[in-house]
């Protein structure tokens, strides 16, 4: 197979590390042999191969992992992946976060959240130097963001021959490289089975990130198509999906050693960011982002009541607010721990030195560190403004009347011209949004949620307060009394609470919305040309940053490979491959973990009524009963509930399939341990252990207490 080049470097895998790496397709015949010695029975160089299986049963949901388990389109992913469509089908009369979901035929599933789709991976194309190759040298800053933004959306319009593709031109290594990716996009989605939160969530914010574990995280979706077999927008008319490959499920699972492997788009990790960049997102950025989304969290439920409609509408918006709350105090824990910026800079000191010694290795990145080190002071200089403002646009209509507007101002150029978001090619999701916003939002949390963290702005240092936010909400020094009447007034008479109203917005000009009465329309107007010369600042540092990271990455390989280390790209939302072995670890001196949990230990952790460690009589009197059946591991006296494997995954890896050997379907992964939510920067083996929710368990659960007994025989079972 053809190596794919970075510059003047060929990308090659290293042997020097096992299970550390989230490899691309095109670089598995090149670990062949650590894939073999780890146990895969499978043909690497087929693995490869987008086409063939097991590569074309692995979808993307846009921000999840997913996979197909049968010819019919039969999709399974993570319960907390499909959360947001079981939030929007339920209500307080017929709550389906509490009491599950079971489609008996197709016809009972019901639609996903609006804007949910399926991506099949289809192909993808080196095109850096149709990326970066026609662009003068002279250029920098915005006008090389530009350029290059230019290229990547001429790449994409040519690659989007119709609506039933989506295609995206991704980065990597820092822009480095560059690859066009053409999706085949399936609109219509319908929700299939979900289990009960009880099981699907079971262990709540107690339990995320920790072992032992004992969540049912898994949940069923099914794609749609048209009668001609092509992707159309939802209809009674329309049938199954017949996808080309699809995983058999093995209902034994795994024993302790099996060699498995994930296969998904993990979303993004930063293994070769700087020590500068490693020290200023530990020790400010993510201690304060979690003390945003913790108060973000406490502020929602102080004002809705659990088990209400209002509740309900934010249930999706609190979990994901709490999974990184503690996934950036686990980081942060982590970091003060060890010694990853002692090491981060230890490496570019001998980065440094390795340059020194080559004259003409140093004549082309010798100043690379130098340089991005200056450009990334330059992005810190308004750091606190900018994070509080990025938790302020949290809210709804702050950024919905943003959105509107800009959307205005946007169309009226060129489909070309247009800034990403507001293309033609977006206007389906942007409608579907603006459509679907009421089911996440009600104006008086949205509105105490404002004053929260306006609260909060009014305390930052002068020179960072924003001249056009004091204006619009009369603030003067930091009181606070004018900007609350404001905010008042402004919830009590705008229109864009309504949906009709939101879509009416789309259709207006700039000018008459730069006009508008609506008082959250006006807000927006009055900040546009400031958030417009914000962007055109960050335009111009991005352009910088895209010129000089791939000179310091270019660098930073060349010298990895020089010491044999492993080399693949930081994950960025691309289809990538992870494989490791089933095993337990040592989190700390005197405590080993082993590496399965059980049916009991479920029960153990039962607590009635609980909000966390509630379980589904019907479980509970299963597990009493041992009704266990051929479910039943003879090894483990129980039913396997959730593993761990040695996998290195991240966020967007959730609802990946974990496959066997043979490319059978033995779980999904969902969750890391805590000791290694740190591998976004920082890979360790010692620790790092990924959590899998078991086949055996899965199909334990679907036979003997939610009776999908339809949604089984679809299956293809290996015993």
């Amino acid at each position: 197979m053809k190596k794919w080049l970075i510059g003047a470097l060929t990308i090659v895998a290293s042997q020097a590390i096992a299970d550390e790496g989230m490899w691309q397709p095109h670089q598995l015949p090149d670990i062949k042999q650590q894939l073999i010695d780890a146990g895969l029975k499978l043909n690497p160089d087929d693995m490869s191969d987008l086409s063939k299986f097991p590569m074309n049963a692995i979808i993307s949901l846009g921000g999840c992992t997913a996979s197909f388990l049968s010819p019919q389109g039969l999709v399974v992913t993570n319960h907390h992946c499909a959360y947001r469509s079981i939030q929007h089908n339920s209500s307080e009369a017929n709550n389906l976060l509490q009491n599950g979901f079971v489609a008996n035929n197709k016809s009972d599933e019901l639609p996903a959240a609006p804007g949910s789709r399926v991506y099949i991976t289809e192909s993808l194309s080196d095109v850096t130097e149709k990326v970066t190759g026609n662009i003068s040298s002279e250029l920098s800053g915005n006008a090389y963001y530009e350029a290059v933004e230019n290229n990547r959306k001429r790449l994409i319009a040519e690659c989007e021959v119709s609506q039933d593709y989506r295609c995206t031109v991704s980065s990597f290594h820092g822009g480095a490289s560059y690859v066009l990716i053409k999706l085949l996009t399936i609109r219509d989605v319908r929700l299939a089975y979900a289990p009960p939160s009880s099981i699907g969530k079971f262990g709540g914010d107690t339990d995320n990130w920790q072992w032992p574990r004992h969540t049912g995280d898994w949940a069923f979706y099914r794609a749609y198509v048209g009668k001609d077999g092509k992707p159309a927008d939802y209809s009674e008319d329309n049938v199954p999906y017949q996808n080309k490959a699809f995983l058999k499920v093995n209902a034994n699972g795994v024993e302790e050693n099996d060699y498995v492997m994930i296969l998904g788009y993990p979303g993004t990790t930063n293994r070769y960011r700087s020590s500068l960049e490693v020290e200023s997102t530990f020790t400010w950025t993510y201690p304060t982002a979690k003390q945003y989304r913790e108060e973000f969290i406490d502020v929602i439920k102080a004002h809705s009541k659990a088990g209400s409609d209002e509740r309900i509408k934010y249930e999706s918006t609190i979990a994901g607010l709490a999974n990184y709350a503690k996934n950036y105090g686990s980081m942060v824990e982590s970091y003060k721990k060890g010694d990853m910026l002692e090491r981060k800079q230890q490496l570019e000191s001998d980065l440094t030195n390795w340059l020194a010694a080559s004259p003409n290795m140093n004549a082309k990145y010798g100043a690379s560190l130098l340089l991005l080190n200056q450009l990334i002071g330059e992005s810190e200089a308004t750091k606190e403004r900018d994070l509080l403002l990025a938790y302020m646009g949290r809210t709804s209509l702050w950024s919905s009347s943003k959105r509107l507007l800009r959307l205005a101002y946007e169309k009226a150029k060129p489909d070309a011209q247009r800034d990403r978001g507001y293309q033609e090619r977006d206007m389906a999701r942007f409608k579907q949004s603006v459509q679907a916003m009421n089911s996440r939002f009600v104006a008086e949390v949205d509105k105490a949620l404002l004053k929260h963290f306006m609260a909060k702005y009014v305390e930052l240092p002068a020179q960072q307060r924003v001249a056009t936010i004091d204006a619009f909400f009369d603030i003067k020094g930091k009181s606070l009394v004018n900007a609350y009447k404001k905010i008042d007034s402004m919830y009590a008479e705008t229109t864009l609470v309504d949906a009709d109203s939101r879509l009416a917005i789309m259709e207006q000009d700039f000018d008459s919305l730069s006009n508008s009465n609506d008082p959250f329309m006006q807000f927006a107007a009055s900040q546009f040309e400031y958030d417009m010369s914000q962007e055109k600042e960050s335009k111009a540092l991005a352009g910088k940053l895209q010129q000089v990271r791939p000179e310091y990455m270019k660098a930073l390989i060349a010298f990895k490979k020089s010491r044999d280390e492993a080399v693949y790209a930081d994950a960025n939302s691309t289809l990538r491959i992870t494989y490791g072995n089933v095993t337990g670890y040592s989190p700390q001196d005197g405590l080993q973990a082993t590496p399965f949990t059980t049916a009991e230990g479920m029960l153990a952790k039962y607590i009635p009524g609980d909000d966390e460690f509630d379980m589904p009589e019907s479980l509970r009197a299963a597990i009493e009963q041992k009704r266990y059946g051929k479910y039943l591991n003879k090894k483990l006296g129980s039913v396997p509930i959730n593993y761990l494997s040695t996998v290195d995954i991240t966020g967007g890896n959730s609802g990946s399939p974990t496959l066997n050997a043979k490319g059978e379907f033995v779980g999904v992964v969902f969750d890391g341990v805590y000791e290694s939510i740190i591998g976004d920067w920082d890979y360790d083996p010692t620790y790092n252990r990924a959590i899998h929710a078991s086949s055996t368990y899965m199909l334990w659960v679907m036979d003997e207490v939610d009776g999908a007994k339809s949604l089984l025989d679809e299956l293809v079972i290996v015993e």
